[in-house]
């Protein structure tokens, strides 16, 4: 778990803070530095907490980029972090900057609250239901996007999906993983969410695992639907074990929150996530269940595949470099 809860000595205040950096994936650097923030305050949301008191940004300059280079991206990369704090209701206090081999961005949010604006992770009990909020399959859409400028590579992806197919993938998971948590976190708090944790960093597996692990009770998480971006699941079972993504060991970044709910909200939570409230193209899916047992996940042997339209997902336009959203709840 990549998030700290520390006791704040006056009147019975905690202090959370949530650490984490990513490496660059996409080919934007604006939208980078946006996916970059989400992925710091998915922890904080994957607690219930929904407002952060400020951020730190972490940023490594490569030192095989050359000055115009630098000049050019990096601006893109903090401008893009910073109006997605903003939008976050928060804002970039300070930041830390060093070269090193590769560009690294990430960052650090912190806030202080009161013991009711945090959720414990660890009440998962036999019943409970799975529900995650982002689609799966961000790093096969990234791969085989790059794999259009790869012949060899392409010729064999085109039997599989068209290049239309490929662009609205990648488009959609970039417009995914850049969107925020903060909704999830707020309908945990109504709905009685029993535990959750963002998919980032592994596959959806690993983080059923991690979470699992955590619980009180002597409980074990199974899967049995897999929600993924349109074509992808097809891409992935083309490449053989490349990516595993029905194995639930393909990598997400800035993926959703896999939160574990009472049987009776679950299916309230997955309408109320799908409100056009809350902007077009959110999505959340009942992917699993919680059983008595010994604190593992288990994927069942042939998962459901649920085809997710990336055209939907792309729907929810981000707004350009230096301007932020005037909506306030993202998903």
């Amino acid at each position: 778990m990549d998030t700290g809860l520390i006791p704040f000595r006056p009147g019975g205040l905690f202090v959370v803070r949530s650490t984490d950096y990513i490496y660059p994936l996409v080919d934007d650097p604006y939208m980078m530095g946006r996916i970059a923030c989400a992925n710091v305050l998915s922890h904080l949301y994957s607690m219930g907490v929904t407002e952060c008191d400020h951020m730190l940004m972490l940023l490594g300059f490569s030192d095989r980029m050359t000055d115009e280079e630098t000049d050019r991206v990096m601006p893109l990369v903090i401008q893009g972090f910073k109006d997605t704090s903003e939008e976050a209701g928060t804002s970039v206090t300070k930041g830390q900057m060093g070269l090193s081999p590769w560009v690294v961005i990430g960052g650090v949010a912190t806030t202080v609250c009161l013991p009711s604006e945090y959720i414990v992770l660890d009440n998962a009990v036999p019943g409970d239901v799975l529900v995650l909020t982002k689609p799966l399959g961000t790093q096969v859409a990234v791969a085989v996007h790059q794999w259009l400028d790869i012949p060899e590579k392409w010729n064999k992806m085109k039997l599989v999906v068209t290049q239309e197919d490929v662009e609205l993938a990648y488009h959609g998971a970039v417009k995914s993983m850049a969107q925020l948590n903060r909704t999830a976190a707020g309908l945990m708090h109504t709905l009685g969410a029993h535990a959750a944790i963002p998919v980032t960093g592994s596959g959806i597996l690993d983080r059923a695992q991690t979470l699992a692990q955590q619980m009180r009770s002597e409980v074990s998480f199974v899967l049995y639907n897999f929600p993924v971006l349109g074509k992808m699941a097809a891409v992935s079972e083309a490449c053989g074990n490349t990516f595993g993504l029905m194995q639930g060991t393909c990598p997400e970044t800035s993926g959703g929150l896999l939160i574990c709910l009472p049987r009776k909200k679950a299916a309230r939570f997955c309408a109320e996530f799908k409100s056009p409230k809350y902007g077009v193209g959110h999505g959340a899916w009942i992917i699993g269940m919680v059983e008595e047992g010994n604190r593992t996940a288990r994927i069942v042997e042939e998962p459901r595949i649920i085809e997710v339209s990336p055209q939907a997902a792309a729907q929810n336009v981000l707004p350009a470099p230096g301007a932020t959203s005037s909506s306030s709840a993202e998903s």
